[in-house]
């Protein structure tokens, strides 16, 4: 067991830091100022840095390394904002993934080598208006008519939503119910019969879109399926690798907090010295980092077991919760230290601090995570329906 990275993962994680402070501090300000999201140029760029499909096969266009590396780099991004970062998160530990794994050889050599290129952008579409938390409880449904899949039903709070190229859509395939009917159809934005709700104004997330999609006799080819009914049980193992990708983003609010709080705290002046000079300072600097440190300790355990595959959905989960409390707490009291500072729009730590509240609801919220935590401990699954 070693807690150490390799030479190559430092490098890489130099490399990530440096562009991204160098590069996306201001573009991040305009995003959250405008609420538009990263650039197609902007992503094209990021790709020709590598930092797209970096866990992504090199025969699919990515850059064939591992699951930590992809978090190693997303983390510095998401330090600088979520929405900067989000491009990452949608090409290493997003929908994409799903079809590289699952999907046919025709479907993944038609999407996932544009991800890696910069050129296309993939959302994933499971929530519905009944159907959250409960996601096999969703009614979206996808006929198979011949050599066509028919799409009817109503998606909600889809993160790029009316503006990524396609979109990894859970859906009910079959009669049979819960688990067993649900599978998972790509829809490329252009597909007749799919529409778009308006952009949802959220108390974060500024520069990742978001709005529901309307499915009305939406026909996609037979060739777009990714996994068929019963297939939900696959496609949560992909999601487990999104979870990880969600706890990073958390973290990377509560690292990125604390790195610039530890600067303000030796540069800002009271009563005559630095208040890095107070002992309550100081005792809750350390009270930060030992959380960040034990956050992304959960995360890189739950990437590494996993080796070459997915992350089980004990030690996601654990990260998960873990990083998306801590994040709220750490960002709090950087707020706190930083007083009007950490409170002004003028500083991104009011931002992080918003964001960081938003990766605890989204991919899951933090009490279903303790839940999936306590049924992977006894070793089966809880009905929330309370029937007997």
């Amino acid at each position: 067991m070693d807690f150490s990275l390799s030479d190559e993962q430092r490098a890489l994680q130099s490399a990530a830091r440096e562009y991204a402070q160098k590069r996306l501090p201001a573009l991040a300000q305009e995003i959250e100022e405008s609420g538009a999201p990263p650039s197609h140029a902007l992503i094209k760029e990021y790709a020709s840095h590598g930092f797209l499909g970096i866990n992504i096969p090199e025969a699919l266009g990515g850059l064939g390394l591992g699951n930590l590396e992809a978090l190693i780099v997303l983390e510095e991004f998401a330090k600088i904002s979520s929405a900067v970062a989000f491009p990452v998160f949608e090409s290493c530990v997003g929908p994409v993934r799903a079809i590289e794994r699952f999907a046919g050889a025709e479907l993944k050599s038609r999407v996932v080598p544009g991800v890696c290129s910069g050129d296309k952008v993939v959302a994933i579409s499971m929530s519905e208006p009944a159907a959250g938390s409960a996601l096999t409880d969703l009614t979206t449904r996808a006929e198979l008519r011949g050599e066509q899949i028919v799409i009817n039903g109503t998606k909600r709070w889809c993160s790029g939503g009316g503006h990524a190229d396609g979109y990894v859509v859970y859906c009910r395939m079959s009669e049979e119910l819960g688990a067993k009917g649900i599978g998972a159809v790509y829809v490329e934005k252009e597909a007749p019969g799919l529409s778009f709700g308006k952009q949802e104004s959220l108390m974060g997330f500024r520069g990742v879109p978001s709005s529901d999609l309307y499915f009305d006799n939406c026909i996609v080819s037979a060739a777009n399926i990714i996994v068929p009914a019963g297939g939900f049980k696959r496609l949560m193992e992909a999601f487990d690798l999104e979870r990880c990708g969600n706890a990073t983003m958390a973290l990377a609010q509560a690292s990125g907090a604390l790195e610039e709080v530890v600067q303000y705290v030796q540069e800002r002046q009271q009563f005559g010295r630095a208040i890095v000079e107070f002992q309550a300072v100081q005792l809750r600097l350390a009270e930060m980092r030992i959380k960040v440190d034990a956050a992304r300790l959960l995360i890189w355990r739950a990437a590494c077991n996993a080796q070459a595959g997915m992350p089980s959905i004990l030690e996601s989960s654990v990260a998960k919760c873990f990083a998306n409390e801590i994040a709220r707490e750490v960002t709090g009291h950087a707020v706190q230290l930083m007083g009007g500072y950490g409170y002004s729009r003028e500083y991104p730590m009011e931002r992080r601090l918003r964001d960081a509240w938003g990766w605890g609801i989204a991919g899951g919220a933090i009490d279903i995570q303790k839940v999936n935590i306590a049924a992977a401990m006894v070793g089966r699954r809880f009905d929330q329906r309370g029937r007997a």
